[in-house]
């Protein structure tokens, strides 16, 4: 596929596309290596839920339930609330994502003022449905098979195949991230593979 066209970005910005459990840290670890730099909206979501206000607003919802001992929000009570009801989710989501949104810009900045960053890559699980696919030079789909992706969530979360469709059905599905991206990297093999096809989709892009 051609390269898209350049935009106003001082460097490329990248969006990572993928079912759980397909490696798209993976992925990014690999753009890394070559002189990328992430942006992990994991990362940017679990220091958002510490702050001051998101804490004192999901007391008020949720009770002293969802603190720990150390008075720090517990993400695991918070998990087991907002993944059993699609209402508690969308909630969480609208004081969240203002938050890491302004995390995101602001570390944005901070990377295309650095001389040696080749492009930016955006690590999140709902590019497509929070609308920061729009704000990506290209996009890149991770494609990983069902079975592989199981077999690495059951072992690093203890997820079950119920569990891990219940969590993809509340992404895009992955037919609609495929068609979306502009690139495919496969990530069903060993690492030093995903490493050579990263170095190739990064040279087309920049």
């Amino acid at each position: 596929m051609d390269a898209p066209a350049s935009t106003a970005h001082p460097k490329p910005v990248i969006g990572l596309l993928g079912g759980p459990g397909s490696g798209k840290s993976t992925v990014a670890r690999a753009f890394e290596s070559l002189g990328c730099e992430i942006i992990d909206a994991d990362q940017l979501a679990h220091q958002a839920i510490q702050a001051d206000q998101i804490k004192q607003q999901l007391r008020t919802w949720w009770g002293d339930d969802v603190l720990t001992p150390s008075g720090q929000i517990d993400r695991k009570a918070v998990g087991r609330i907002v993944f059993n009801s699609e209402a508690e989710l969308r909630r969480l989501e609208s004081v969240l994502h203002p938050l890491v949104n302004a995390g995101r810009l602001k570390r944005r900045e901070y990377l295309f003022a650095q001389p040696d960053c080749v492009a930016v890559i955006e690590d999140c699980p709902l590019l497509l449905e929070t609308g920061l696919d729009r704000q990506c030079d290209a996009l890149v789909f991770i494609d990983c098979p069902f079975d592989v992706r199981l077999e690495r969530l059951s072992a690093s979360r203890g997820w079950d195949a119920s569990e891990l469709r219940r969590r993809e059905e509340r992404q895009a599905p992955l037919d609609t991230k495929r068609q979306s991206a502009d690139y495919v990297i496969s990530n069903a093999g060993p690492d030093d593979s995903v490493l050579e096809q990263a170095r190739g989709v990064l040279q087309q892009i920049v």
